[in-house]
């Protein structure tokens, strides 16, 4: 079905029955169908709570490869559905809103890729995970915010690098490696919207709070944090820190996770800045991510819809830079 069809069929508003506990219906049509629901650490906090995982992009895609689900339904954006259908041929591939697309994703069309690789013949192109099954299949190698360093460092210290598509993420791993790669310009707009004086400012009113900082942040805001990283690493920090409170930038949804994970400390998050998205969304939330709900979670595993596909060609050509990833990490 094409995201088309479905908006004008009116699938997203489908009402659910009145005075069903959602969450319960969820977890049986679980059972009874063979399915998994996985959700990103940036969805509400009631869709993290009925999931099956909770975690990164590529680290659900993999975790759900590995187990014996017939369906998986992936609450996260559009692209990361196609990295489960990727590493998941045989298995149904459900995603509850395909109009839950990604601005990183986005920054960086294939075509436009393709474009740039033939004006710089002998580059290897390092792509962050954050993109389409369409330029996953134009790179050499992907990586993700937690092994983009390891990864680049086993590359020849010779080889002509094109990083994309975000260009915060690749900055830092150039000046961490020394490497001059070459870096597509695209970002994540809640990140690129974090500002180094609101942080400064919380810092003030909150001299012992340690600042945690997504390496998709701008470079001026990762000179203010204690721990610059994945959200993996950001969890491990907050879990083994003797600290009690901290400052976080990066998508407010991490906040539940850590909530929970760690009940007796205090999480702030960067506040939103002003002049946000169209849709009305605060900066510090996705609102793609935020367009998972339970409902359209009920009625996903309900009538089976919408289904992500992926052309065979172009997963048979998007899984090599993941396995490629695998070797080198």
């Amino acid at each position: 079905m094409l995201k088309t069809e479905w908006i004008e069929k009116g699938f997203v508003d489908e009402p659910v029955p009145a005075g069903a506990n959602l969450k319960e219906e969820i977890r049986r049509m679980c059972r009874e169908k063979n399915a998994i629901v996985l959700a990103h650490y940036y969805t509400r906090g009631e869709i993290q709570e009925v999931a099956d995982f909770v975690g990164d992009s590529l680290a659900l895609a993999r975790k759900a490869a590995e187990t014996d689900a017939e369906i998986m339904v992936m609450c996260g954006v559009h692209f990361m559905a196609e990295t489960c259908k990727v590493l998941s041929p045989d298995k149904t591939v459900l995603a509850p809103d395909l109009g839950a697309g990604c601005s990183l994703a986005d920054s960086c069309p294939a075509e436009e890729l393709r474009k740039f690789k033939d004006a710089h013949p002998g580059y290897t192109v390092v792509s962050y995970v954050n993109t389409t099954a369409a330029v996953k299949a134009l790179t050499d190698v992907v990586v993700t915010s937690g092994n983009a360093k390891k990864v680049v460092d086993a590359l020849p210290a010779d080889e002509k690098i094109i990083f994309g598509p975000d260009h915060n993420l690749g900055d830092y791993i150039n000046s961490v490696t020394g490497r001059r790669m070459l870096l597509w310009n695209g970002g994540c707009h809640v990140h690129e919207r974090f500002s180094p004086d609101a942080i400064a400012a919380l810092k003030a009113a909150h001299p012992g709070a340690e600042v945690l900082a997504h390496l998709e942040c701008k470079p001026e805001v990762l000179a203010l944090a204690d721990v610059v990283g994945s959200t993996a690493v950001m969890l491990k920090h907050v879990g083994e820190s003797d600290c009690t409170e901290f400052i976080v930038a990066t998508e407010s949804g991490i906040l539940h996770e850590m909530r929970r994970a760690c009940p007796g400390k205090t999480f702030i998050p960067v506040p939103p800045a002003t002049g946000g998205a169209a849709t009305g969304s605060r900066c510090n939330e996705c609102e793609y991510m935020k367009m998972n709900t339970l409902e359209k979670l009920y009625n996903t595993l309900k009538h089976g819809w919408p289904e992500v596909t992926v052309d065979e060609a172009i997963a048979a050509e998007a899984i090599k830079p993941i396995k490629r990833m695998l070797e080198l990490s």
